[in-house]
């Protein structure tokens, strides 16, 4: 049987989100420090270790068929490859800044200005969307320090939680793309391996509605049960149970992790007792 070929990077937090994830999903692999290809042991799969910035030309090439990498990264480069499956996890922006003193009111302010950046394909495009002109210097890391070395009077850069950013002295001023972890494909894949794609799919979006909903169990009193089901509509519909003690029931329901908090104290006020809440691991629909 014809393996599928994922590419992931070799190191870093994305490294480590996207193999937690295909482990979330029963897939057996192992993966040393040094090892730049592994096979699974109980899926056709065989994963590729590389750099993220070289991950959407592999993808393209048909080296491999598919690879999990930052959205940006995916943006930047321009490979002929489509998204299969926004993943959710290592979310961050890609923000211009500009030094703590400088005066920034709308990105006309950069008119004529030099920003330096890792991301030449998106600043550009963004400049132009704006009808900004400017001049991108492109370097390769260490961005913030740009414009205290005189290189620049801005910077665009990935941003997480703005630290970096403050400790150079630099202040957000706009944000320019969200990204976050994408599974990507290549044009070209046999039958037996889109199938094998899909068998993976299918197993993310269980592990992915797993960790956007809780089980909620309950017990409620018969003449506040109509009330609580309407509060939890569930997939379909709550289960609803006889307790031992006459005039109470247990209601068993699936709730959105966005709306937990919200739905608790509707339950709590409509007379629930008892509320039990538990993680799921997986969800089939």
């Amino acid at each position: 049987m014809e393996k599928l070929r994922i590419a992931i990077q070799k190191s870093g937090r994305l490294s480590e989100d996207s193999l937690s994830l295909i482990r979330e999903c029963g897939i057996k692999f192992a993966n040393g420090m040094r090892k730049l290809k592994s096979d699974a042991a109980n899926f056709p799969i065989e994963f590729l270790f590389l750099r993220d910035d070289d991950i959407p030309g592999y993808v393209e090439d048909g080296v491999a068929d598919i690879g999990i990498v930052g959205e940006n990264v995916a943006v930047e480069k321009g490979k002929d490859v489509e998204v299969a499956k926004r993943l959710g996890f290592s979310k961050c922006r890609l923000s211009l800044a500009v030094p703590k003193s400088a005066e920034y009111n709308s990105i006309q302010d950069l008119q004529g200005s030099n920003i330096a950046t890792s991301y030449p394909v998106i600043l550009g495009q963004f400049l132009e969307e704006h009808g900004v002109k400017a001049t991108i210097h492109e370097i390769s890391g260490s961005v913030e320090i740009a414009p205290s070395i005189g290189l620049a009077e801005a910077v665009c850069d990935i941003v997480s939680s703005g630290s970096t950013l403050f400790m150079n002295g630099l202040k957000e001023v706009e944000t320019i793309f969200r990204s976050e972890a994408v599974l990507i494909k290549g044009k070209e894949l046999s039958e037996e391996k889109q199938q094998s794609l899909e068998k993976l799919l299918f197993r993310i979006n269980a592990v992915q509605r797993g960790k956007n909903n809780k089980y909620i169990l309950l017990n409620a009193p018969e003449e506040s049960l109509d009330k609580i089901i309407s509060i939890l509509p569930g997939m379909r519909s709550p289960t609803v149970l006889p307790l031992a003690q006459k005039g109470w029931n247990s209601v068993h329901s699936v709730i959105k992790e966005d709306e937990f908090w919200e739905v608790i104290d509707q339950l709590r006020e409509a007379g629930a007792e008892g509320i039990l809440v538990v993680p799921i691991e997986k969800m089939i629909s």
